[in-house]
């Protein structure tokens, strides 16, 4: 009889979640890292499977968990995960995972139901310090329907000419600035110390920042090679212009500008 082979879906050793708002450079973080080869396998497993959410149920609960680390683990059992935080969305899967038979007819804080759901749980937090160039991208991607660029591909054909929208742009602003209240509400609550990425530095120091990341996993990537960007940049001349436009319109008849 053949011995089973089943090394991804053992209990992960290291779990980790990268927690983001839209365009803050999670994708690129994501790949560097399953690049390594060490470091899981981070997707947005749990938005592909959002329709599985509900109505929840033990049986549910672990069945998603099962396939969730399945398709997250390295080989070395170490799982990976990147999840944006907006409502209903995040309600329902911590309403999930409060199923799971650890959990049950427990009174525990998200953090703890997290920590069962994913084990030895460590988090990434994804930020931008520029908040009006965020929202400017997360507008310009919706628009054209291209959220990223392979390197040496063409540009999605899209007209944006007219494309510019203040009222759009002030709620993908607000709305980026909500998800992270919410996130950090999460930390807060469940005395959660993530490793913050901000996204103008990873963009400056790529490797670096991955190399910083499998550090503070606990991961020796002292002889692991880093995949090159797949990708390319998507700001351009347009992105600048409505990135002026808003901030000058955002703040007309102020008194105190602040930039």
């Amino acid at each position: 009889m053949k011995e089973k082979r089943n090394t991804v879906r053992q209990k992960p050793k290291t779990s980790y979640t990268i927690w983001f708002s839209q365009r803050t450079g999670s994708t690129l973080l994501a790949q560097a890292l399953a690049s390594t080869g060490i470091a899981g396998q981070p997707a947005e497993w749990l938005h592909h499977a959002e329709d599985s959410l509900a109505p929840p149920s033990t049986a549910d609960a672990v069945s998603l968990r099962q396939i969730l680390w399945k398709q997250g683990s390295t080989p070395n059992h170490v799982f990976g995960m990147k999840i944006s935080f907006y409502e209903p969305f995040i309600s329902r899967v911590f309403t999930l995972f409060k199923h799971l038979p650890e959990c049950a007819s427990r009174d525990l804080s998200r953090g703890e139901v997290w920590g069962f759901a994913f084990p030895n749980s460590q988090h990434i937090f994804m930020t931008r310090r520029n908040k009006i160039r965020l929202a400017v991208s997360w507008w310009k991607a919706i628009q054209s329907s291209e959220w990223h660029r392979r390197k040496g591909a063409k540009p999605a054909e899209a007209d944006l000419a007219n494309a510019y929208s203040f009222e759009a742009i002030n709620h993908l602003l607000v709305e980026s600035v909500l998800r992270e209240a919410g996130i950090q509400a999460f930390f807060t609550e469940s005395g959660i110390q993530p490793l913050t990425i901000v996204y103008e530095d990873f963009i400056a120091d790529y490797t670096g920042t991955v190399r910083s990341a499998l550090a503070f996993l606990r991961l020796d990537g002292r002889n692991i090679q880093i995949g090159e960007p797949q990708t390319t940049k998507l700001a351009d001349a347009l992105s600048e212009n409505w990135v002026q436009r808003f901030r000058q319109e955002r703040q007309q008849g102020w008194e105190h500008r602040g930039w």
